[in-house]
């Protein structure tokens, strides 16, 4: 049976240090470091967090409806089973090194560095700003309704699944493997740079130099904003693009086909010269 613990305040160190089966409700957490740390089984519940550090080395943790001000920095870290439903975290560098993560319904206007060497994410209707280097080094990442504005997101991340995103960040998806985007509005030059079996599928582009340098890059009724120039560069593909594609450079291997393609460019710096096929969809088709 949970102990409660309402309509209080804390601060200093470790007030809650090693306390297993708590339900907190209505608890301000002021300035201090850890407060809830090493715990097991703790539900927070319309808390503020002012403290840094809050849960760190936590199991099974549930929390709704909480404020973690700029105050709480780096507030959960090296934990597990985590779930938070409709929150505000408004602090930088959340969520680190966390094993099976549930986000529903969360706000993160100061994401910064946020969500680095987790495993096992779930987000449902989430949405970051500010957020560079979000989801560094991630695996296994399910995502359905999620706006993110923030450069360099998942770097190195593996196995994700993205559905109904709007992404406005810069180097989105470098050298990340098995990563598919359904739905989605993808923003941001530099895209998906050294990639791995990355997929695309009903999704916008835009951003010049996209989708260079991938290995394995599978499109499926994508379009190409007029900005997106010079793409494929050194890729080995199978891409279908409905309307143009404005420039086409040097890619590696596969098929290329859209409705119309402007400049094709095929220089002296060209690899595998005549090994993509690069036509219309008028006059052949990506099989």
């Amino acid at each position: 049976m949970s102990q409660l613990i309402k309509d209080t305040f804390f601060e200093g160190e470790r007030p809650l240090f090693a306390t297993n089966n708590l339900r907190l409700e209505n608890v301000k957490f002021y300035p201090g470091e850890s407060a809830i740390k090493e715990c097991n089984n703790v539900e927070a519940y319309k808390c503020e967090f002012m403290c840094k550090y809050p849960f760190w080395h936590n199991e099974n943790v549930l929390i709704e409806e909480c404020l973690f001000t700029v105050y709480s920095r780096a507030a959960i870290w090296y934990s597990r089973d985590i779930r938070m439903i409709n929150t505000r975290v408004e602090a930088p560098k959340m969520f680190r090194e966390i094993d099976n993560l549930y986000l529903e319904n969360v706000k993160l206007p100061n994401a910064g560095e946020t969500m680095w060497n987790c495993r096992g994410m779930k987000l449902r209707n989430v949405e970051a700003r500010g957020g560079d280097y979000i989801f560094m080094n991630g695996t296994d990442i399910d995502i359905d309704g999620f706006y993110l504005q923030g450069n360099y997101s998942f770097q190195d991340a593996k196995n994700v699944v993205i559905r109904n995103a709007k992404l406005d960040s810069k180097d989105a998806f470098w050298k990340t493997e098995n990563v598919t985007v359904y739905d989605s509005e993808i923003t941001g030059e530099y895209l998906g740079w050294h990639s791995k079996n990355l997929k695309l599928v009903n999704c916008k582009i835009s951003g010049t130099q996209p989708l260079c340098y991938c290995t394995n890059l599978i499109m499926e009724n994508c379009t190409l904003a007029e900005d997106c120039d010079l793409c494929f560069e050194y890729s080995t593909l199978n891409a279908s693009v409905n309307g143009p594609v404005v420039s086409i450079k040097n890619p590696s291997t596969g098929c290329i086909q859209a409705d119309s393609i402007g400049e094709i460019i095929i220089d002296e710096n060209c690899k595998n010269p005549g090994t993509c096929l690069i036509e219309t969809k008028k006059e052949t088709s990506c099989v």
